[in-house]
């Protein structure tokens, strides 16, 4: 991590990623990028359904690879970059007949390093495999949920989940959430970890940097009028006054199940994820 010399209280406590360390390049691969217009935290009817974003810097979208379809077909790293859409380095790879794309770039690997997508691939850090050749103990990103489709688990930044058992036509993985998930084993995913694992302790160190990557502030219940928020009103500083936690729109937050009972994966989870301060 970098630290900076204490010359203003922000600097004091600004705390950073190196990227010096690990990025290769500054600029993009320009046929893989394209423009968006992100949604600050609004629907398609344009109401806020998640409060506290908007602003913040314009971002180019990088068109990351997570199908992972031309297999059998080695590929070399070109380039590590960073993206602002994404907590995870990313890499441009070339295939060895010549396609470029970007995909995430694993942890260990770097410029000049090479993968491989196939079923007769070592078990290497980057390389994609099926789930029913990986042994167990082994850690993997980038994991398909079915067959065919786009990897959607264990994706951010130092995320991996772990194989734990095969069985029956499925692979059991232990997720980053610590949920035992069953999975099929005909599911492809990358041995090793996702990079970038220092994201968790970076510090912004001052407000302004929060508006930069556009999160607005988040202000206090209890500070609020009746009206806005249960905790609100009252002369002084005042307890929540409820017996439970809630939201700002009177909805529970602790102590009550939210997960529909009959939800169509409950037979794919194996254990629960742990909660609470017993984790």
């Amino acid at each position: 991590m970098k630290t900076y010399k204490p010359t203003t209280p922000s600097r004091r406590n600004t705390q950073t990623v190196n990227y010096r360390e690990f990025l290769t390049t500054s600029t993009p691969e320009k046929s893989l990028t394209t423009g968006f217009k992100r949604s600050m935290g609004r629907n398609n009817q344009g109401r806020i359904t998640t409060r506290h974003k908007g602003g913040g810097n314009k971002r180019l979208y990088r068109l990351v690879d997570f199908t992972y379809n031309k297999k059998d077909i080695p590929a070399k790293i070109q380039s590590v970059e960073y993206d602002p859409n994404r907590t995870s380095f990313i890499s441009l790879i070339a295939y060895a007949d010549g396609e470029k794309r970007y995909v995430l770039t694993p942890k260990s690997l770097t410029k000049g390093d090479t993968f491989i997508v196939s079923e007769k691939a070592p078990l290497t850090p980057g390389n994609r495999l099926p789930l029913k050749l990986i042994p167990v103990g082994t850690f993997v990103y980038n994991i398909e949920l079915k067959p065919g489709t786009r990897a959607s688990i264990a994706r951010s930044a130092g995320n991996f989940a772990q194989v734990v058992a095969n069985d029956g036509g499925y692979t059991n993985l232990k997720m980053p959430s610590s949920e035992v998930r069953k999975v099929s084993e005909e599911c492809y995913a990358c041995i090793g970890e996702v990079s970038n694992s220092e994201n968790k302790l970076r510090k912004y160190g001052k407000a302004g940097r929060s508006r930069w990557r556009g999160i607005r502030p988040t202000v206090r219940g209890s500070a609020m009028n009746p009206v806005d928020h249960p905790y609100g009103g009252g002369e002084g500083a005042q307890g929540r006054g409820t017996r439970r936690p809630k939201s700002i729109y009177g909805k529970v937050t602790g102590g009550r199940k939210t997960r529909t009972p009959k939800k169509y994966s409950n037979h794919s989870i194996v254990s629960r994820r742990k909660v609470g301060k017993k984790r």
